[in-house]
């Protein structure tokens, strides 16, 4: 039994419809705070249960069984993140998991300039303590992100946007896959994996090059002082911790935290990562 947790979300969905092109609906499990949500998945066969960071209890019953558990990280941050990570490592633990799979990040770093990354850290200290076998997935900088900051581009043709560095942006779907490939495969990794990253790492700069050629319009790049895009920020709406961490990420990029790029994602799949040109292009046709 795989019990993967976050099941509905937006890397978790795709990692249990990857598994169930590989196992038996019966030997798939998902742990989610909505249950109504993960109907369809029940209908299929899956083994659907409650699990909520914030009720330990639950992420027990949830976890009952699972020979390997696949811990999607929060979309929490700093305390609040590593403490419902605890969570759900003590349940494990308590419910007697064999394996732990975590999605980590490829820059996970007691020192990083990222907020996130130094939760996965702080994450990985937590498995590594529990004394059993643990992976963590040393995903790529998920290109989501940056086509969230490219959204107000789409419509200007202007990448205004603090000053940045290389970073291996890499898509959801080809993490799915790759993970996928390591829970049917126990053991191929122990701790920590090398980073499964994208093609090549790009800078907005690149970005804006790539945004040109694959729409045939012109796309200019203006960095934008640190202040001014926080200040921009909190005028349409965003909350200051998340306006914050957004320019930790910009910051970190400059840092070169997230420049590798690792030929393992592609071994896993089989197959060349998609170029950001190609995610770029699918998500602006949708």
């Amino acid at each position: 039994m795989i019990i993967v947790t976050g099941a509905t979300g937006n890397l978790g969905r795709r990692i249990v419809e990857r598994l169930l092109e590989r196992l038996p609906a019966n030997h798939v499990g998902v742990s989610v705070r909505d249950p109504r949500k993960a109907r369809d998945l029940a209908d299929r066969g899956v083994r659907v249960r409650r699990g909520s960071f914030d009720d330990p209890a639950s992420l027990l019953h949830a976890f009952e069984g699972a020979e390997q558990l696949l811990l999607v990280s929060l979309d929490r941050t700093g305390e609040a993140c590593v403490t419902g990570h605890r969570a759900a490592i003590d349940a494990a633990v308590e419910a007697g998991v064999g394996r732990i799979l975590y999605t980590s990040q490829m820059g996970a770093a007691h020192d990083s300039r990222f907020q996130a990354c130094r939760d996965h850290a702080q994450t990985e200290d937590l498995l590594r303590a529990t004394g059993l076998p643990w992976t963590a997935l040393r995903n790529g900088f998920y290109a989501a992100s940056a086509l969230q900051f490219l959204e107000p581009a789409r419509h200007t043709g202007d990448i205004a946007l603090p000053a940045d560095g290389p970073v291996a942006w890499t898509g959801h779907d080809d993490l799915a896959e790759a993970t996928a490939a390591i829970l049917t495969d126990e053991g191929r990794f122990e701790g920590p994996t090398p980073p499964l990253t994208g093609p090549a790492a790009l800078d907005f700069d690149a970005i804006a090059e790539t945004a040109a050629q694959a729409t045939g319009r012109p796309f200019t790049r203006t960095v934008v002082p640190g202040d001014t895009f926080r200040e921009q920020a909190l005028t349409h709406g965003t909350p200051a911790p998340i306006a914050d961490l957004m320019l930790s990420i910009f910051a970190a990029a400059r840092n070169g935290e997230f420049t590798a790029v690792d030929p393992t994602l592609a071994e896993l799949t089989g197959r060349e990562p998609a170029a950001f040109r190609t995610l770029l292009e699918r998500a602006w046709a949708e």
